[in-house]
């Protein structure tokens, strides 16, 4: 069974997570023959079934890339006797040949979110988006089988436009940020004392703004028995606002700015954690917020939706549009430490609904029974 994976969208941390668990999980199938078109930067597992392939010319660049899938993919299938064409990215630009199923995912919820496209400014970004919708939209509609990540999302897509075959798989949560990570160092750059932390790259819908004047807003002798530390990448237009708001309340010393750190550093942060808050108000499948359930640390987490899909009714939980709203829930569980470990024993419970050998297993089992209906 040959299964064809277009990744070249796979260029940031969801996507490649996703792919190097999936792909460390095949099923127990010699017959399985993979091949994997991606960014020369993704790891690949050292399976002998698993083979990465190169576009016939450069793919970086976006058009260059669609003109491929278009023209040279289709060729690339039909030549290899492909069985299925896989692309996790949501985008399906090629006209498969006869005999081929097409699976794809819904991934990326922000072209779906009105408010946030409607707050764009006219440009490329904003075009970007609507054609994105209707691409993602036409995709799905066609593909022969549709893997979304949440039922929220799932439900957004088939309010617009009916999907043929939808399968709900959700992320798992790696072995890496489960409670037995507490013992864990402590991580060097980690500041003295206790820590608030928000792992997430300062995107506007992270609402990191919001959070700083939450922190801000706290009471004086609480505020002063805690470090605010954000970790993600700062290459993003709000960062420079935020680092000025952060100026404007005298809150340099109190707020850490880490930057991007590396992905396996992620757990000791996690663990040494006295709260860990999750702002954003635009997700499909938050790998962040399942991360920090398996840390098992009191989770703080945004009340939009699909975070409580995930998160269950036992996190605390806030408006990520209201500053006044993240401060009640920061006091909740700073003040209170029976609410603080409450909550930290049910994000251990809940954190165990969600597990890569159980999404992988879902997704190769579809994937495969595809394939075998059509032979």
């Amino acid at each position: 069974m040959k299964i064809v994976i277009n990744a070249f969208s796979a260029k940031l941390g969801g996507g490649k997570t996703y792919l190097r668990n999936l792909l460390t999980r095949l099923p127990d199938d010699p017959a399985l023959d993979i091949r994997i078109f991606c960014p020369d930067d993704l790891p690949l597992p050292d399976d002998p079934r698993i083979g990465r392939e190169t576009a016939s010319f450069p793919t970086s660049n976006p058009l260059l890339r669609a003109l491929w899938e278009k023209w040279a993919l289709p060729r690339y299938l039909a030549a290899e006797k492909a069985d299925i064409l896989f692309c996790p990215g949501g985008v399906v630009a090629t006209k498969v040949p006869k005999g081929v199923q097409v699976v794809t995912m819904f991934r990326n919820m922000i072209p779906f979110d009105p408010a946030l496209v409607g707050a764009m400014p006219w440009g490329l970004m904003r075009l970007r988006n609507v054609i994105l919708k209707r691409v993602m939209l036409k995709s799905m509609a066609e593909a022969d089988l549709t893997i979304f990540i949440s039922d929220h999302a799932r439900s957004i897509i088939e309010a617009v436009r009916p999907i043929p075959n939808p399968l709900t798989i959700p992320h798992g949560i790696s072995n890496l940020f489960r409670e037995q990570n507490e013992a864990l160092p402590r991580p060097a750059a980690a500041p003295d004392g206790r820590y608030i932390l928000y792992v997430s790259r300062f995107d506007v819908y992270k609402h990191h703004d919001n959070v700083v004047e939450g922190f801000a807003a706290l009471p004086p002798e609480l505020r002063d028995s805690y470090k605010l530390v954000f970790l993600g990448e700062t290459d993003m237009p709000p960062f420079d606002a935020v680092q000025r708001r952060i100026t404007e309340l005298g809150l340099g010393e109190a707020i850490v700015i880490d930057g991007a750190v590396p992905y396996d550093s992620l757990p000791a942060w996690y663990a040494h954690a006295d709260a860990i808050l999750f702002a954003s108000s635009c997700e499909n499948c938050p790998n962040i917020l399942l991360e920090s359930l398996g840390a098992s640390r009191p989770v703080l987490s945004s009340d939009v939706m699909p975070m409580p899909e995930f998160g269950g009714p036992g996190l605390a939980y806030f408006s990520p549009f209201d500053p006044q709203s993240i401060t009640a829930a920061l006091c909740d569980i700073l003040e209170r430490p029976e609410r603080a470990k409450a909550v930290a024993e049910a994000a251990r419970a809940r954190s165990r609904l969600y597990d890569w050998d159980i999404t992988a297993q879902k997704t190769w089992n579809a994937i495969v029974t595809l394939a075998k209906q059509v032979k």
